[in-house]
């Protein structure tokens, strides 16, 4: 067997995750509402459709709120293991292609999520998945992306301790992205999690490192959330 690309290594990817049931605690909750249901205006009647949802903690959020549609798609079967019953058979196996020509009598869905996804496509596969999601959104649709922070160095060990990821983002490039699809990036935000105390020293740091350096990051977190909604049409 010869290793060809990024693709290869999903291979072993049930065994490098360490697939385990998730859970979903009060701090999780906390999590999720910052990174997407304050963000993206979100309502218990909103549909929403989760992409690459892993062993769906996510998915396990939305029921926790009330939200009455949802649909989730992963293209790994073995995350099915994991999952309670009623999870799983909300749950799509396919690829993201696959699972939007299996979607289409489905949509449109209010929002669409991706956490940790957009980086294992090439930037203009991404480009094209955002394309391709622009048929699935109500009007007023929103799309939330979270993504590693390359433009910080606290994000640089989110971004390569996966051989499958295929493009860095920050928030600027962000911005490009959502123009070229069509969308507006309504707000990139920093993912803010782990005790206040840490937080807060964090934020010192950050500050203090900020006046020192010329260039300092537009965003210190990790990782970043963006939200992107429909902007007329696709400018080509």
């Amino acid at each position: 067997m010869k290793f060809q690309g990024p693709e290869d290594f999903y291979r072993t990817y049930g065994r490098f995750k360490d697939y385990a049931r998730p859970s979903l605690k009060p701090k999780h909750v906390r999590w999720f509402d910052r990174e997407f249901w304050i963000p993206a205006a979100m309502g218990p009647d909103l549909a929403v459709l989760e992409l690459g949802c892993g062993t769906g903690q996510f998915l396990l959020y939305l029921r926790a709120k009330g939200v009455r549609r949802f649909v989730g798609v992963d293209r790994d079967p073995a995350v099915r293991n994991v999952m309670e019953p009623d999870i799983a058979a909300r749950v799509i196996t396919a690829d993201i292609a696959g699972a939007l020509d299996r979607l289409t009598a489905e949509a449109p869905f209010d929002r669409i999520v991706l956490f940790d996804v957009l980086e294992h496509f090439a930037p203009w596969e991404g480009a094209n998945l955002l394309l391709g999601l622009r048929d699935r959104l109500t009007s007023d649709g929103r799309v939330v992306v979270r993504v590693p922070n390359a433009a910080s160095p606290w994000g640089q060990q989110h971004q390569h301790s996966d051989l499958t990821h295929k493009a860095a983002y920050t928030p600027t490039s962000l911005h490009q992205l959502a123009l070229a699809t069509g969308f507006a990036c309504r707000a990139v935000l920093p993912q803010r999690r782990g005790s206040p105390v840490r937080r807060i020293t964090e934020d010192v740091v950050n500050k203090l490192l900020s006046r020192l350096l010329t260039e300092p990051p537009p965003l210190w977190s990790a990782n970043i959330v963006a939200v992107f909604e429909k902007a007329g049409v696709v400018p080509f």
